[in-house]
């Protein structure tokens, strides 16, 4: 109501139960959506702050990309260096992201050493370079990183298409298509029999 009024202590105690409560929802919401390893978004706050930016994308007719990254040989680093060490190559990888890309862009750890990222605003001059300063901010990461578990990546990039992708999801299928034949590319280069 408008009219100003005097709060019983009953009054003031529903209220601080209520606020109580909505601490308690944002917070069981930002658990739910948040990787607690690389504080990137997991897959789910990926995909819905994903759909919308899509969807602003698409009201908008602006450019957007996605990239969907895999760590290589992510595994062997579990096994050689222990999987403490495979932690910390998680978390430093989400922090290069954050390093590289820009704060309008969506980052997420989707799943195990897979990461992804919605470039929005972007055209694909702008992805080159993203692309490029990734590359650098890994090269020189790997440079003076003390444990000698390198960080290796295949990368899969594909533009949005409104009339293609309905959702994140679709939109995330056909750059992991992208960055499995890159992978693919990548191990018969290594493996030429």
């Amino acid at each position: 109501d408008y009219a100003p009024r005097e709060f019983s202590a009953e009054d003031a105690a529903l209220l601080k139960d209520l606020a109580r409560m909505a601490e308690q929802e944002l917070a069981a919401i930002q658990l739910a959506t948040i990787d607690e390893l690389t504080m990137l978004c997991n897959r789910r706050g990926f995909e819905a702050l994903g759909d919308h930016a899509l969807g602003l994308c698409r009201r908008l007719a602006r450019p957007s990309s996605l990239l969907f990254i895999d760590l290589d040989r992510f595994k062997a680093i579990n096994d050689r260096f222990g999987h403490a060490e495979g932690d910390r190559v998680l978390r430093r990888f989400g922090a290069l992201l954050k390093e590289t890309f820009r704060e309008s862009d969506v980052l997420g750890r989707i799943g195990g050493d897979e990461f992804a990222v919605l470039v929005t605003n972007a055209v694909p001059g702008d992805l080159d370079e993203l692309l490029d300063r990734l590359k650098g901010t890994v090269a020189a990461s790997n440079r003076s990183a003390r444990s000698g578990a390198e960080i290796l990546y295949s990368v899969g990039a594909f533009a949005f298409d409104p009339n293609r992708h309905a959702s994140t999801s679709a939109l995330m299928a056909d750059a992991d298509e992208q960055m499995y034949r890159q992978k693919q590319a990548k191990r018969r280069a290594n493996d030429p029999r």
